[in-house]
């Protein structure tokens, strides 16, 4: 990877931002292992757990960031696109960014170059169809991704990932040891809502828990994690789940993490688009 911009490093970020807050949200719906297995079509209950995503929490989310005036990333599988177009179209038209998450949140590390262009290339022409334009940002379903991945990106016109977990800042993907225009995100496990909130049965999942964690206990950690970051004027982006954590009880605590945020005073919000523009502006800047 490359080293940040000086500038960007120190925490100057646009306006004179201290640090910045780029709000993601995998809209996963019921996509996953059990749809690619086939194993979800005999599991209504199953399949409704993921539905609540899309269908019913995603609109309350929605609401909330438009209540607090800050912008999101949803990074959506193209079948849920396909599925819900409506409420997709409604993340668009209320100023956020929809962006790549597969097509049935595939596991990129399990396929072939060609198979995985094959999955961008059918989710591209959804996301233009129902969404009028192309996505530019990716997350890598199921946390990972093959080598190949990187250049197939490229070719395909995505600007930005937010899949990796080596920094706190973004940085640009190299490809055989030369620095590429492809900026990574980097999003880590300790603000993903899975990690704190979600319980499934049926599969178990996660496998071995047995409870939820408190909420103090989990806006706590969020918070502290977002004190950390402002404190050296880092980038933080999220992986949350409308389907976690937009419930009633669990959009408190969203309500209550933006606060905390705003009240910092000096954060930049935007869009995983945005800060990868920004970035690249920086690089481009630091290298002319």
């Amino acid at each position: 990877m490359t080293p940040p911009p000086a500038d960007a490093a120190a925490g100057r970020w646009p306006d004179g931002a201290r640090s910045a807050v780029a709000l993601a949200f995998d809209v996963d719906g019921p996509t996953g292992d059990a749809m690619l297995s086939g194993a979800i079509w005999r599991k209504p209950g199953y399949f409704s757990l993921g539905a609540y995503g899309p269908y019913r929490a995603l609109p309350r989310i929605l609401d909330l960031l438009d209540d607090a005036g800050v912008p999101a990333t949803f990074f959506t599988p193209a079948w849920v696109v396909e599925t819900w177009p409506d409420a997709c179209r409604a993340v668009v038209d209320r100023g956020h960014e929809m962006a790549h998450h597969g097509y049935r949140h595939e596991r990129y590390w399990d396929l072939t170059p060609t198979q995985q262009a094959d999955v961008i290339a059918r989710s591209q022409k959804i996301f233009e169809d129902v969404l009028g334009t192309p996505a530019v940002g990716f997350r890598t379903p199921s946390g990972d991704w093959h080598p190949d991945t990187p250049r197939l990106l490229l070719d395909a016109g995505f600007t930005y990932s937010s899949s990796m977990r080596g920094d706190d800042r973004p940085y640009l993907h190299e490809i055989d040891g030369t620095p590429t225009s492809l900026v990574e995100i980097p999003g880590r496990w300790d603000l993903d809502d899975y990690a704190s909130l979600a319980y499934t049965r049926n599969p178990d999942y996660p496998s071995g828990q047995d409870r939820i964690a408190g909420y103090e206990l989990t806006l706590d950690n969020w918070t502290r994690e977002f004190d950390g970051h402002h404190a050296e004027g880092l980038c933080m982006t999220t992986l949350f789940h409308p389907k976690v954590s937009g419930k009633p009880g669990r959009l408190l605590l969203l309500e209550r993490l933006l606060a905390h945020m705003r009240d910092a005073g000096d954060v930049w919000f935007a869009t995983c688009r945005d800060v990868a523009a920004w970035w690249t502006g920086q690089e481009a800047v630091q290298h002319a």
